[in-house]
């Protein structure tokens, strides 16, 4: 079927399932609403797409810092696949050199040391991007740098009918008419600039004015990657974001499944992660998937990262 039949057919059926525009105005409710609200909190105010930080970073596992199991260490592609395109966990130590994606716009990469802590996908925009990173393993032939042009988008609030023919023929694909209804709405950028955006932190107002940028070059036809990268991905050194914590390069999480996680990223593209199943976990027969874990840093001047289950090849 050519591109526009797909996405002609994928959002007729997105509004059969949703019913009608009200219906979707109703789940992301009325912007205008939320201004007059006294005393609002930033993230309920913005309803953020990903709302995962460092608070929700709870498994930490200081007391393991500096182990190395004494398991030989196995290749992670070994083990059993699932249909998320995640791993049936065995006892032993694994690595896994995979896709990884920013999940942080306007944020610096990995570097100079800092670690990275286990925490979940949260936000309004949860269900989507899991579903994007776990789709995207059975379909290899859609090329990474559109799939973190579309994360993008989803993060910075793009209307997806404004995307380029590959954003859409992939959220086509890798997202359901439901998923597909709730993203193609625009909210206004009602915090870009103004006296609400004044009395906000730096790092938040740099953030949002990245996502408003993202968000008018993502809909000008033309605009390359590399274009989107220099505003999503800010270079030069990265400062220490506000609430920042000492986490050391390589310490282990303890999964609530019952196994031990850490990540090492190569970049914002590609992360090492290793697996500890020591032989009388819990975690034993558990699945490790991938796009439900996001790798965030201590530093929270850097990007936070959803792993994948697509192996990296540079």
């Amino acid at each position: 079927m050519a591109l526009r039949g797909i996405w002609v057919a994928a959002l007729m059926s997105a509004a059969a399932v949703m019913g009608n525009a009200g219906a979707v105005e109703a789940q992301f409710g009325g912007l205008g609403g939320l201004v007059k609200r006294a005393g609002i909190s930033l993230p309920s105010l913005r309803k953020e797409p990903i709302s995962t930080s460092l608070a929700d970073a709870r498994w930490s596992d200081p007391s393991r810092d500096g182990f190395v199991p004494s398991s030989p260490k196995r290749s992670l592609s070994e083990l059993q696949r699932t249909p998320n395109g995640g791993f049936v966990l065995q006892a032993g130590y694994f690595s896994f050199h995979g896709q990884s994606y920013c999940l942080h716009a306007g944020t610096h990469g990995p570097g100079n040391g800092d670690g990275y802590l286990y925490a979940p996908p949260l936000g309004s925009a949860r269900d989507a991007v899991i579903a994007i990173v776990r789709n995207s393993v059975q379909h290899p032939e859609i090329d990474q740098h559109t799939i973190q042009a579309l994360l993008w988008a989803i993060l910075s609030r793009a209307k997806i009918e404004d995307l380029s023919n590959d954003q859409k023929m992939a959220a086509a694909q890798l997202l359901t008419p439901r998923q597909l209804a709730g993203l193609n709405r625009n909210v206004l950028d009602m915090l870009g600039s103004g006296p609400i955006a004044d009395h906000l932190p730096k790092e938040v107002r740099s953030a949002m004015q990245a996502e408003a940028d993202l968000r008018r070059m993502l809909a000008t036809p033309g605009t390359s990657y590399g274009e989107l990268e220099r505003v999503a991905v800010l270079a030069g050194i990265a400062p220490v974001g506000a609430g920042s914590i000492g986490v050391p390069t390589g310490r282990w999480s303890q999964h609530p499944d019952g196994y031990w996680i850490r990540y090492l990223p190569g970049s914002y593209t590609n992360t090492v992660v290793e697996i500890w199943v020591p032989s009388d976990a819990s975690g034993i027969g558990k699945e490790y998937d991938p796009a439900t874990h996001i790798a965030v840093p201590g530093n929270t001047a850097r990007q936070r990262l959803i792993q994948s289950g697509r192996p990296y090849r540079s």
